[in-house]
This record gives C-alpha cells, structure tokens and sequence, in this order.
C-alpha cells in the first residue's frame, strides 16, 4: 500500500488490539503500534506487495511489543481493562454482566500465559492470521507456531477459570 490513510484505515485497529493484548496497557499499545508504524512506513519498500504485507506488518507490531516488554523492567498488572473493546450490544444487564465476566476470565487467562505462547495466540485468534502468517510474523517455523499454539489451547483448556465459563454456558443451554 502506497498511501499511508488508507493503510493506518485498513491495518490500524487490528494491530492496535493485537499490541494491546500482548502488552496488557492501552498505552504502551499505542506507543508500540505508532512506533510499529513508523518504521513500517519508513521501510514500506521492503513490504511484500501481495498478502505477504500483513504477516510482515505484524512481525513489526510484534517486535515492537516485544522491545517495549524487554525495556519495562517494572512488573505490570496481569489484567487490562478491555471493556472498551469488547463491548457488548446486548440489551440487558444481566447479559452485560456474564460477557465482562467471561471477558475478564479470558483476558486474565491470555495474560498467565507466557509470552512465547500468548503472542502466537493473539495473531491466529484475534488478529485472524494463519499458522503460515503468525510465523512468518514472529520469525519461527510453522511446525513451531503449531505446538506453541497446541501448548496454549491445552493451557486454556485447563483453566479453571474458562473452565468455569465453558460449564456455565453448557448448563444455559
């Protein structure tokens, strides 16, 4: 993409929630995404030209979330607050409250992981990136993404607290 607005319009808010799930801080997120940019514009000619720019503007994103985590020594809180991103449309209350609770729990879950597992989890789930992409965004091979990957879903799957959410749904039903 050779014009900058309509690149930050269409790669922006993904990148955004994809560094604030990693680093936990709306803040740094947006210091890291803005940073992330800045060097991607700089050396967009080093961008692929087919779909492979995605993969590679993620592996910016992620190095800089990643140089932001080594630089902040400083033990930060395990859970964000989300709730501006995962807003609910739901009418009722009731409804509004079972979704931040399970948000919550996925958000603390996520944040327990470590981070050689959470980030490919982050790219594949929530930003939608394929194995093949979220590896050629994080520099490992495929056949790596995939046991980080199966290792996180295992370490979720064994949550109590998503356990708990995942009973509670099966007794709605």
């Amino acid at each position: 993409m050779d014009d900058l607005s309509e690149w930050l319009a269409v790669a922006y808010p993904g990148a955004y929630r994809t560094a604030r799930l990693i680093l936990r801080d709306p803040a740094d997120a947006e210091d890291a995404v803005q940073d992330a940019f800045l060097r991607a514009w700089r050396f967009r000619a080093a961008a692929p030209r087919d779909a492979g720019w995605q993969p590679w503007l993620y592996r910016v994103v992620v190095n800089a979330c990643c140089s932001r985590l080594r630089r902040d020594s400083k033990r930060r809180d395990t859970r964000a607050d989300l709730d501006d991103d995962y807003e609910d449309d739901s009418p009722g209350p009731e409804v509004s409250a079972l979704h931040a609770e399970s948000t919550s729990a996925i958000v603390d879950a996520l944040a327990d992981l470590p981070e050689s597992l959470r980030i490919p989890v982050v790219l594949r789930y929530y930003a939608g990136l394929s194995e093949k992409d979220v590896a050629a965004a994080i520099g490992r091979r495929p056949g790596t993404v995939k046991s980080r990957l199966y290792e996180a879903r295992r370490r979720l799957a064994a949550d109590p607290r998503l356990r708990a959410i995942a009973l509670d749904e099966e007794a709605s039903r």
